[in-house]
């Protein structure tokens, strides 16, 4: 499990993507599997039309536009349609065990205490977890703190 905290632009995204895709290729892990919290960033979006993935989408962005500066866009189109690669929302994480995974969650300042907690205990075996984040951009409501930002001050104590 790595932790990759940074400010905006130094990478941590692209690194973390950079890393999965080595991983897949080198069949260390048999999937990749993307996640963010669902947390605008000032303005509300409101109600987004489509299925799941496509609701997801504009939360994920910068995840596809690092996966597609590596893989040609058609092997990631295939790699998402035979579940090789995988959205999965963060709230819909809990009860699975995540084996031969590797697993980026990425604007982790915006998981509350609650899904960080629950997103670490779905390591399985032979899984690789990367969280990426930057405290100085924490979107969540004032009265929810940020599960990164935890779980940064206990494994620093």
């Amino acid at each position: 499990m790595v932790f990759a905290v940074g400010p905006a632009g130094s990478g941590k995204t692209y690194t973390a993507v950079a890393m999965a895709v080595a991983a897949l290729k080198d069949r260390r892990v048999k999937k990749i599997i993307l996640t963010r919290p669902a947390v605008e960033a000032g303005e509300n979006l409101g109600f987004l039309p489509g299925d799941l993935k496509e609701k997801l989408d504009p939360y994920l962005q910068p995840l596809y536009d690092a996966l597609t500066d590596m893989l040609p866009y058609e092997r990631v189109a295939d790699h998402m349609e035979k579940g090789v690669i995988e959205v999965a929302p963060l709230a819909f994480m809990r009860g699975r065990t995540l084996d031969k995974a590797f697993v980026i969650l990425d604007e982790a300042q915006n998981a509350t205490t609650a899904q960080m907690r629950m997103f670490l205990t779905r390591m399985g075996r032979d899984a690789k977890f990367v969280i990426t984040g930057d405290g100085s951009q924490v979107d969540l409501p004032r009265n929810q703190r940020s599960g990164l930002l935890d779980a940064l001050r206990i494994l620093k104590d």
